[in-house]
């Protein structure tokens, strides 16, 4: 059986994102106005295919050629940017891509932004809360949960056991709990 898989980041609106965090520009890069952008696609090279990004304002955009991967995304040279001064006050920009530009996904296949915001369901229809993030710790993606009533959050790896439906045009999953999951922190189970 296929897991589901995530794509990108997220940009959160609770009805329909209209764009996608694709990276972050980093430190500059030697003098002439390279930067590092830690990149959140899949191949780190394409984030400079979609065409100029946008700030998250949505005031300012940039053209990107990438130069070279790095291990945490590419050193790339920006339109405009001449020298490292330039090129240190756009650290931190978040670099966005209209959603209608990327690409479809396959069956069972996600953008972070699509699962934001779904409510998690237990499989008998009770509301469990929230999706808030989808977490990714080197072990496969976790979605991040805030518990109904609840100001705490639970992890749940995103695979079929424990998230067996995502039905995006009611913004709902249906998410199995672990067992623990409603113990508080620091309590055990009486032998």
């Amino acid at each position: 059986m296929r897991e589901p898989e995530c794509r990108f980041t997220m940009v959160r609106d609770p009805v329909q994102p209209a764009r996608i965090l694709l990276g972050h520009i980093g430190p500059a890069h030697g003098l002439r106005g390279e930067v590092t952008i830690r990149t959140y696609t899949a191949d780190p090279a394409d984030i400079a295919s979609y065409g100029p990004l946008g700030d998250e304002a949505g005031a300012r955009r940039h053209r990107i050629s990438v130069i070279r991967v790095v291990d945490k995304g590419v050193v790339a040279r920006i339109t405009g940017v001449e020298d490292r001064t330039a090129a240190e006050a756009l650290r931190g920009t978040g670099l966005y891509v209209e959603r209608h530009l990327l690409p479809a996904t396959a069956e069972r296949e996600y953008y972070h932004a699509d699962l934001i915001g779904l409510a998690a369901l237990a499989p008998d229809g009770m509301a469990v809360g929230e999706i808030v993030a989808v977490q990714n710790y080197g072990g496969g993606d976790l979605l991040e949960i805030r518990l109904a009533g609840a100001a705490r959050t639970e992890l749940v790896a995103f695979n079929d056991d424990f998230v067996p439906e995502v039905d995006l045009v009611r913004r709902t999953a249906v998410v199995v709990l672990p067992h623990d999951a409603d113990e508080a922190p620091g309590e055990a189970e009486p032998p």
